[in-house]
């Protein structure tokens, strides 16, 4: 266990442990692992650091900074992500946000900005943090957000819930179109599907390989089923001129679009990240 000392020693050490170990973000980290294991803020940590640290907190964070040197991402071990300017809760059924998603959420918004009243689905929905976006950003959306996991649908629920948007937003279990009535036509269809090659899993990186859930990863043999999945039925439940739009990998740009065009949409494209790469497929007959 750690020496005990003023707060700000106490997590500032951590830090320097994290930096001996050559993590990405070793401040960052440890201020937010501190934050959750002395039960305070952001501004409490600042505020506090002259004060003794309990033994008791000392204890917390050293066990939290063990796991967090041991490969499991921060947001696993504190049980949320920020994403889109909103807080999600995780759990072991649900990917971790990340932030290239919110590009999908930006193309959402501005496809369906001035509609009076979109209607969108969210195929995969995981934490809800697209769908949940996208309903706290136009207060006249409403949708139906699915998932395979049923525990996934509950950390799902209780993020409608905490960003005041459940009454707008109802929740289905099942695979893909499977979870969603055949009389329900939307002015959006989106997902971020699981897009990894069966075959690539065991060659990602430890916080994803270990942490996150294979469901959520896995899009079979070539990371494209749930693609052929999803635009299998995709046009005939959009409304007119509604639009599909998907998160892909980074170099399925063209084979998703191929996807998307034998499903008989007339309009694709695909959109690159500020990084270059391929991010978003955007699928529409305008």
């Amino acid at each position: 266990m750690s020496a005990p000392g003023a707060i700000g020693l106490v997590w500032r050490r951590v830090r320097d442990r994290f930096r001996a170990a050559s993590l990405d973000t070793p401040e960052l980290d440890a201020r937010l692992l501190a934050q959750q294991a002395f039960g305070i803020d952001a501004m409490g940590l600042i505020r506090r650091e002259r004060e003794t640290a309990p033994a008791e907190w000392v204890e917390a964070l050293d066990a939290l900074a063990e796991r967090r040197l041991a490969g499991e991402p921060v947001s696993r071990i504190i049980g949320e992500r920020e994403f889109w300017g909103l807080k999600f809760q995780l759990n072991g059924a649900t990917l971790d946000p990340r932030p290239e998603t919110e590009m999908l959420v930006a193309e959402a918004i501005r496809w369906i900005e001035h509609h009076p009243a979109p209607y969108i689905v969210d195929l995969g929905t995981g934490t809800g943090a697209i769908a949940i976006s996208i309903l706290d950003a136009i207060p006249a959306a409403r949708g139906i957000a699915t998932d395979l996991a049923a525990e996934a649908l509950t950390a799902a629920r209780h993020n409608a819930e905490r960003h005041q948007v459940a009454g707008r937003l109802s929740f289905r279990q099942g695979p893909w179109w499977q979870a969603v009535p055949h009389t329900e036509l939307f002015d959006l269809i989106l997902s971020n599907p699981p897009y990894i090659a069966s075959g690539v899993i065991p060659t990602l990186q430890p916080e994803v390989r270990l942490f996150d859930p294979e469901l959520a990863l896995d899009g079979g043999f070539d990371g494209l089923e749930p693609y052929r999945a999803i635009a299998a039925q995709a046009v005939r439940r959009l409304k007119p001129g509604g639009a599909v739009v998907l998160e892909i990998g980074a170099n399925q740009g063209d084979p998703v679009a191929r996807i998307m065009a034998r499903a008989g949409f007339s309009r694709v494209e695909v959109q690159k990240d500020l990084a270059g790469l391929d991010r978003v497929v955007l699928a529409s007959h305008s």
